[in-house]
């Protein structure tokens, strides 16, 4: 399992690298793509564009699940920031809802670290219908890393907040599964 972390964390933080070589127009686009064996949707964060929003959709599952990531950048550079990779660290969603994120990996990227981290898998369609009637309620998804026990967020992160617009959120995933779909057909 942490192998398969891994690698899924090196392709992640690949496709967020390349997107960064990206200049977006003013109006926030999904990006719907297909990498090996999964499917995926993401959109690039409105405090600072290159921290990332993705959904991941496996092939093995029958497309059935979604595994919830996202990136934060950060100058901070700890000699402990390693220590954090398979940590649950707390965050905040929209200003409310006190949960937690694992950390996956933590890579130099740019003149800081480039963090990623997971929310978990879901079942699609209660998953993102959640997101959906959160994103209508509030007009933002928001994440704050914040701190908890034994944890101090500015220690490591000097910008702990982003939030993403999640308009066309139903239609972009519907077009990653779609994608993950085909792939399945591919390897059948």
């Amino acid at each position: 399992m942490k192998l398969f972390l891994i690698f899924i964390s090196l392709i992640v933080s690949s496709f967020f690298m390349l997107s960064l070589t990206n200049k977006l127009a003013a109006e926030e686009v999904w990006k719907i793509k297909e990498f090996d064996t999964f499917g995926y949707a993401s959109v690039s964060g409105e405090i600072q564009h290159g921290d990332k929003l993705a959904f991941i959709l496996l092939s093995d599952d029958n497309c059935e699940t979604v595994s919830s990531w996202f990136t934060f950048y950060t100058w901070q550079d700890p000699s402990d920031f390693d220590q954090l990779v398979d940590k649950d660290i707390p965050i905040m969603l929209n200003g409310e809802i006190k949960i937690s994120a694992t950390v996956v990996s933590v890579i130099p990227f740019l003149n800081g670290k480039r963090v990623i981290l997971t929310l978990g898998t879901f079942r699609i369609k209660e998953y993102i219908y959640l997101l959906h009637e959160t994103y209508k309620e509030y007009q933002k998804y928001e994440i704050e890393i914040i701190d908890g026990f034994n944890f101090q967020a500015s220690k490591y992160f000097d910008i702990a907040v982003n939030n993403w617009k999640l308009d066309n959120l139903i239609e972009s995933i519907s077009k990653a599964k779609e994608i993950c779909k085909e792939i399945n057909l591919e390897h059948s």
